[in-house]
């Protein structure tokens, strides 16, 4: 492994630490509603787990409604359910064949804790580059030891790769405070 690969390496693992944290800020409820907060749910489905969107169309009705059309009529009460035995703090309702979701608008304290919610998750993924740093580090210090890298090499290696960590930890920082932005507007 050389060099540049200890520094494609980290900087592909530190890519998908920012892709988690982004479909991890997606689920995050915010005043509006969006189909992205149901991606998590799963169902039953012929003994299976299986995500909802594998079971049923989501769309947005209105800015405050989410619609949920199963391809199963029989599926509606399972899809029903699962929503609301979730973590959000939704209360479907069935219409005919189709499940309407309305999200309610987000108290102060609601928002303040999802708010929290958003910095936990900022701060795991921090966390997680930080990790990647680290671990490319020791790969360069072995590389050294090992006799395939120079010190001086190692040396502007690392520091390459600590400005690669300040570089995604500045964008964690941005998507954090976009999100909490988003959260905060009533």
């Amino acid at each position: 492994m050389s060099l540049a690969d200890v520094k494609k390496n980290a900087q592909e693992r530190m890519n998908k630490s920012i892709e988690t944290l982004r479909a991890d800020l997606a689920k995050v409820r915010t005043g509006r509603a969006h189909t992205g907060i149901l991606d998590h749910i799963t169902v039953d489905y012929y003994g299976s787990p299986t995500p909802l969107t594998g079971v049923a169309n989501v769309t947005l009705i209105d800015a405050r409604t989410i619609g949920v059309q199963p391809y199963e009529k029989k599926m509606l009460s399972t899809i029903e359910k699962a929503i609301r035995d979730s973590d959000l703090g939704l209360n479907p309702s069935t219409f005919g064949e189709l499940v309407r979701v309305p999200t309610p608008a987000l108290t102060e304290e609601r928002r303040k804790e999802m708010v929290k919610l958003v910095k936990s998750e900022a701060e795991d993924a921090k966390i997680a580059v930080r990790n990647i740093r680290r671990d490319a580090n020791e790969q360069l210090k072995k590389m050294v030891k090992d006799k395939t890298a120079s010190e001086d090499d190692e040396r502007r290696s690392s520091d390459d790769i600590q400005k690669l960590t300040d570089k995604f930890v500045a964008d964690i920082d941005k998507m954090v405070a976009e999100k909490e932005k988003e959260v905060l507007t009533v």
